[in-house]
């Protein structure tokens, strides 16, 4: 909770609160609801994004998201390219995912515990420069052509993008009113998915040479060739990772210059000494915990249904080909980006757990139609899901920090290190698919959304008393 009233006691003299609101004092807000400094009330539609002294802050620290997307997106390229380049199995080629996912997963908790030391703005600078360690890395990774070098390239940068995470979705979170903090998350989340959108495209067009050789061919070239042939692959990743590289220091750089707000939550907890302490005292959160089970499932789920897009079109409408199959995965990411943002425009009017409980009743629908119905309507209904799968991790990152006060930082690395559900729920889904076929596979989302269901219904509400509650009661 963000306080900027000078003391108590001038907000006791403001105004009475009968109910928690939120009042404006001295130029600031109080976290406690949608009541003016003047006593006016204020409906859900009228409670800004953000504050003016936040603008600047918000739009830089939302500049982040759409970084990150670079290194996230980026896998869907390098799988093919590098497998080409490698002479890879289907099974190895896979470890470009395990190794990012393994980075987020155990970068997490360390990068909670050290915004717990070092801030917000500290924090995203380590994060920026780890992730310019990692793509940096990419150009020695191909000059060498040892395929384990690239996995440990993509293990630091997702390291550096796992404490990014861990830092800028909850900073975006506080700041501004906490009533509009769903929105607000998800309007920076919006710009993540807008660069999930562009970075396969200029990824093939600079990765993807369109050179391909069958076994035949290969098998048939001189050890020389060969060579040549590969290191010709592996080198068109350096360019695209060098000026990556230079993306994420240039805005380090706008960073360090830049006067970040440090922003203290209050609850009146003191913060946790040491990370054991930390850890413990989040169990007692248990929309907390629900959040990252519930992150969990919906990240697999969504890792999942992207990655089948194609091939469940091509099984649907047997003969269809690659290409245009890939356009119905182009479909699914401009649904998810234009989602993102109608979800924030839509949270103006209704509640972030209502929507996320509709989005998620739509998502199960489409679901159902996946396993029921044939045809092109069944492929449509991939589709649209990525529509309804724009507001999950956004809102219920958001609705999981409600509270948390000095854990917030903390709590942020569970919700983080539940990305491991991408690395785990398609693996499932594949193994179903081979046991029977893709179809049923789509079982694996399903459960998963029913669990996400639950926590939008009942789940997200905290257990603990927030301190607007306690103090709207010790004042009545």
């Amino acid at each position: 909770m963000i306080t900027t009233a000078s003391s108590v006691d001038q907000l006791s003299s403001t105004v009475s609160l009968p109910v928690p609101t939120l009042v404006f004092v001295s130029g600031g807000f109080v976290g406690l609801g949608p009541i003016r400094g003047d006593g006016i009330s204020m409906t859900k539609s009228s409670v800004p994004i953000t504050e003016r002294r936040y603008v600047a802050p918000l739009i830089l620290v939302t500049s982040l998201f759409f970084l990150w997307a670079l290194g996230v997106n980026l896998n869907d390229i390098l799988i093919p390219h590098l497998k080409k380049a490698f002479g890879l199995s289907d099974f190895r080629s896979s470890l470009i995912q395990t190794a990012f996912f393994g980075g987020y997963f155990l970068a997490a908790l360390p990068a909670g515990w050290l915004m717990e030391k070092i801030g917000y703005k500290r924090g995203i600078l380590v994060g920026l420069i780890i992730c310019a360690t990692g793509a940096l890395l990419f150009i020695p990774a191909a000059s060498i052509l040892v395929y384990g070098f690239f996995l440990f390239a993509l293990f630091v940068m997702a390291c550096g993008q796992g404490v990014l995470e861990v830092a800028a979705n909850p900073y975006v979170t506080v700041l501004g009113p906490p009533e509009s903090s769903e929105r607000r998350l998800n309007l920076a989340q919006s710009f993540n998915s807008v660069g999930a959108l562009i970075t396969p495209i200029i990824g093939a067009a600079f990765i993807l040479s369109g050179i391909e050789h069958s076994r035949a061919v290969l098998q048939a070239m001189s050890p020389g060739s060969l060579q040549a042939y590969r290191a010709a692959e592996a080198s068109t990743v350096k360019l695209p990772y060098l000026v990556i590289a230079g993306l994420f220091l240039s805005v380090a750089a706008l960073i360090y210059f830049s006067d970040l707000p440090e922003i203290r939550e209050e609850d009146g907890e003191a913060e946790p000494e040491t990370l054991g302490q930390g850890v413990s005292s989040l169990w007692r959160h248990k929309h907390l915990v629900k959040g990252v089970i519930a992150q969990f499932f919906y990240v697999g789920a969504q890792v999942g249904v992207a990655s089948f897009v194609i091939r469940f079109a091509q099984y649907t409408l047997p003969g269809t080909p690659e290409k245009m199959a890939a356009n119905y995965l182009k479909i699914h990411l401009l649904g998810f980006m234009i989602g993102r943002f109608t979800g924030s425009a839509i949270m103006k009017h209704i509640t972030a757990p209502r929507l996320l409980s509709l989005f998620g009743f739509a998502a199960l629908t489409c679901l159902t139609i996946v396993l029921l119905v044939s045809g092109p309507a069944a492929i449509w209904a991939v589709v649209f899901l990525g529509f309804f799968h724009s507001i999950f991790f956004p809102t219920i990152f958001a609705l999981s920090l409600k509270h948390l006060g000095p854990y917030t930082k903390l709590g942020s690395s569970f919700l983080v290190m539940a990305i491991i559900g991408g690395a785990i729920f398609p693996a499932i889904m594949g193994y179903v698919s081979d046991l029977s076929n893709i179809r049923y596979a789509f079982l694996v989302p399903l459960i998963c959304h029913s669990y996400v269901l639950y926590f939008a219904l009942r789940g997200y509400q905290p257990t603990l008393p927030s301190p607007a509650l306690q103090y709207a009661d010790s004042i009545e």
